[in-house]
């Protein structure tokens, strides 16, 4: 018997509700929160205040989606233990309330495990989910590569095998944009600076080593070049071109000791040129913009699986 799925998801920047039935019927609804001018972040008290008063908004505009079977939210960053946001807890209640006035089952699912989820449906490879693969998730927090495995009905289990070993990619990202006027997050701007550049600085080559490399000398040369005269867009490119090369050689490492399938999400992988290179390079599936950023719909497939197994897929 099929159904519908609530998911919920109140991450660091976006509040997301979501319902899924199958690849016909769905939807998700976000909203970012508000950090003001020149802040390159929100306090986590701040963000759970504007989750507080924004998920019953995102949750109205799925309208009346009829009888629910199941209920699930984002309660972690990752499956790992000890990894915990208390911006998470919002979602969390609402979905526990919901669940326990409707007498429905709830399922606590990792953030990172629902982008994957998201990720796969939109790429149209939602069938990976029962075979390895993996995964790079390259957002403003994450910029890691994952492998990712299926584990029944809890999947999938994703473990650490390469990435950032310091500064996130959408870090530098944003960092480098309020450096140069633009407003938090940066990445659309910064997009379009990279793409209006004409004359790019040479890259920067993070070491690389087994999978892993380190960004955080890169902020510093995005200084120096600043200080040098260098233009937003010259700055914007020479970012981007330099996670271009960083996430490729760390893809090459890991794929030369085990060759599997390569999907990508998160908001730093919806950059075009940096989707583009992947594709060409790599063959990877890309998560549609919409759904490679923060999203509820996520959690509420994994809610699917969890009720009615991976077959469902």
């Amino acid at each position: 018997m099929s159904g519908r799925y609530l998911g919920l998801d109140t991450s660091n920047y976006r509040t997301s509700a979501a319902f899924f039935e199958d690849a016909d019927h769905w939807r998700n609804e976000g909203r970012l929160l508000s950090v003001p001018q020149g802040e390159r972040g929100l306090r986590q008290s701040d963000a759970v205040f504007q989750h507080v008063k924004a998920l019953h908004g995102q949750i109205a505009k799925l309208g009346a989606i009829g009888p629910l079977r199941a209920v699930a939210a984002s309660v972690t960053p990752r499956t790992q233990p000890g990894s915990y946001m208390p911006c998470f807890l919002v979602g969390e209640t609402v979905g526990r309330s919901v669940a326990s006035l409707s007498g429905l089952p709830f399922y606590a699912v990792s953030h990172q495990q629902g982008h994957v989820a998201a990720a796969a449906f939109s790429a149209g490879v939602l069938s990976w989910l029962r075979q390895p693969f993996y995964v790079w998730h390259v957002s403003g927090g994450t910029t890691e590569l994952l492998l990712a495995e299926p584990d029944g009905a809890a999947g999938p289990r994703l473990t650490i095998v390469g990435g950032s070993q310091d500064l996130a990619a959408g870090q530098l990202v944003d960092r480098t944009g309020v450096l140069l006027g633009a407003a938090f997050p940066a990445g659309e701007q910064v997009e379009r600076w990279a793409a209006a550049c004409d004359h790019p600085l040479p890259p920067a080559r993070p070491k690389c080593r087994d999978g892993s490399f380190s960004l955080s000398g890169v902020e510093n040369q995005v200084q120096r070049h600043r200080q040098n005269g260098a233009s937003a867009e010259q700055l914007a490119r020479f970012v981007m071109d330099t996670l271009a090369n960083a996430l490729a050689r760390a893809t090459e490492q890991v794929l030369s000791q085990r060759p599997l399938p390569l999907l990508c999400v998160g908001g730093v992988m919806a950059n075009r040129a940096l989707a583009d290179g992947m594709r060409r390079r790599f063959g990877a599936a890309m998560a549609a913009p919409a759904l490679s950023g923060d999203n509820a719909l996520g959690a509420a497939l994994l809610a699917k699986i969890r009720e009615e197994g991976l077959n469902a897929i």
